[in-house]
């Protein structure tokens, strides 16, 4: 059972995972915001007389089989690689709120509609969703972006109807139907701003297996494309080193995409504990 701290006492502290966690990301963010001033290289300089150079004082992280420096690649495709799943969440998270309240505020016939539709979308592989619509409109981080916002709204919006049921039975809401107030104004004043807080957890947790996604879409080819410096088309750039024995052009964006998501599933679990407790 959750202790709930009274007036006066200490709060609990946060655990070291979670702190490393926020700080990590801070430094991530932090530097994709400042990689023009803090990259020691252009991300798409070719320097032949660098090919696979190994960790030092001028390639911290080496460089791949252009002679491109890794640490100036990652941190530019830093931008689109946390972008990306915040874009592509953004989609998501209008269409899948918008349904799964939808369907808990009318019930009935139109909750049955958009369950069915939710579970053909379930039914369908997300992947190839994702493919068949990158095959019509062409490859690109826009198209990628687009076609995994609709892949992840129905996610979205089963979260959101579960949270929207319960919320929708609470006094407040009779009470604004009792004043005249229509469904839309209650739904988009009152029900979703107060379901905000659990979605938000929802959706950092979201985000790693967003930007997983993204970057398995870079990796097959469908998503960026090159010159970009994301990072799943880092790790498929630098896949053919691996033969001559250099693993760095795949081990570090490799490892970004890890510790990225590792990290939002920390902060993204922890947020979600925190509204469970507080959600009353």
């Amino acid at each position: 059972m959750a202790v709930i701290p009274m007036p006066g006492m200490p709060r609990p502290a946060r655990p070291v995972g979670h702190r490393l966690a926020v700080g990590f990301l801070a430094v991530v963010v932090l530097g994709a915001i400042l990689a023009p001033l803090v990259a020691p290289y252009e991300p798409d300089a070719v320097d032949f007389a660098a090919t696979l150079a190994p960790m030092s004082p001028d390639h911290p992280l080496g460089a791949d089989q252009s002679g491109r420096d890794l640490l100036s690649r990652i941190l530019h495709g830093a931008r689109t690689s946390l972008v990306g799943p915040l874009a592509l969440l953004a989609v998501a998270s209008v269409l899948g709120v918008a349904l799964g309240t939808l369907a808990a505020w009318h019930r009935g016939w139109v909750d049955a509609v958009v369950g069915r539709l939710t579970d053909v979308m379930y039914a369908f592989p997300g992947l190839l969703f994702v493919v068949l619509i990158v095959a019509v409109f062409g490859n690109g981080m826009t198209t990628a972006v687009l076609a995994l916002g609709l892949a992840y709204a129905p996610t979205i919006a089963k979260y959101t109807r579960s949270i929207a049921i319960t919320e929708s039975t609470k006094p407040y809401i009779d009470a604004y139907k009792v004043q005249g107030m229509g469904g839309f104004a209650i739904c988009a004043r009152h029900l979703v701003p107060n379901m905000a807080r659990p979605i938000v957890g929802y959706l950092v947790v979201l985000f790693g297996e967003g930007l997983m996604s993204l970057a398995t879409l870079s990796f097959l080819g469908f998503g960026a494309q090159s010159p970009s410096s994301d990072w799943g088309l880092m790790v498929k750039e630098g896949q053919p080193a691996i033969v001559q024995g250099a693993f760095l052009p795949v081990l570090v964006p490799g490892a970004a995409i890890a510790l990225v998501v590792v990290s939002f599933n920390v902060i993204g679990v922890r947020i979600a504990d925190r509204m469970g407790v507080r959600g009353a």
